[in-house]
């Protein structure tokens, strides 16, 4: 029996779960939905959604409340749906730990690519897996080993820093600070030029074109994230 994938629609607008509801319906996942903040805490708990869609903007609670609250009481994958496309909002939902961020109005067909990432991280998460592919790079986590089109790479310590981040959450926007805070745990505040250079260093060694970058992607005033499609 195919086990069907269940993601958890959180908005307050009754034709936007109408609308991603018969996109993933088309796609074969089991959907569950919800208006409120409260519902959707009720939801969260009774039907342990993999996946958790959730709009910022609820009549009884703002929405980035809610992040922590899902992170701390659910394993569920959380992309954030929201007409807010200011920077700050972007970072500020990232930084408490959402998993990915979707501005308003969106393509189905790019929310549908966003679940099957986030879908191919948990099984990633889950299964232990300990290498990860993107076009012809391949990043093991296990052995600190990276090669590129079987090529093994020389990395200096920091640039291999900045590129496991991203290979652990492969597909996932990884912001700036977050990076950071690995790269450099004690001192991390005055970094954002060196990650810049790091970044680009590590195009150079891995891009087929650094100007380019189908590897390693850039979320303007964000972060970074680790293509894998």
């Amino acid at each position: 029996m195919t086990i069907r994938h269940k993601i958890l629609i959180i908005d307050d607008e009754p034709q936007i779960r109408r609308l991603i509801q018969a996109a993933l319906t088309r796609a074969d996942y089991a959907t569950v939905e919800a208006g409120t903040a409260r519902e959707a805490l009720e939801k969260l708990r009774t039907e342990r959604p993999d996946i958790s869609l959730l709009d910022l903007g609820l009549p009884d609670r703002d929405g980035l409340e809610l992040v922590p609250l899902f992170k701390q009481q659910s394993d569920t994958t959380l992309i954030i749906i929201s007409a807010r496309d200011a920077t700050e909002e972007k970072v500020t939902a990232l930084d408490l730990g959402a998993d990915d961020y979707l501005t308003k109005p969106f393509d189905t067909d790019e929310l549908l690519a966003r679940v099957r990432v986030a879908l191919r991280n948990r099984m990633t998460r889950d299964g232990g897996v300990s290498a990860v592919r993107a076009g012809d790079v391949e990043i093991d986590l296990l052995n600190r080993i990276v090669k590129k089109a079987g090529q093994e790479m020389h990395l200096t310590p920091k640039e291999y820093a900045v590129l496991a981040q991203l290979a652990r959450f492969p597909g996932r926007v990884i912001t700036h600070s977050q990076i950071m805070k690995h790269v450099w745990p004690n001192d991390h505040d005055h970094h954002v030029e060196y990650l810049r250079v790091l970044v680009r260093t590590l195009r150079q060694k891995l891009e087929d074109d650094p100007q380019r970058p189908q590897i390693i992607g850039n979320e303007l005033g964000i972060g970074y994230r680790l293509r894998t499609d």
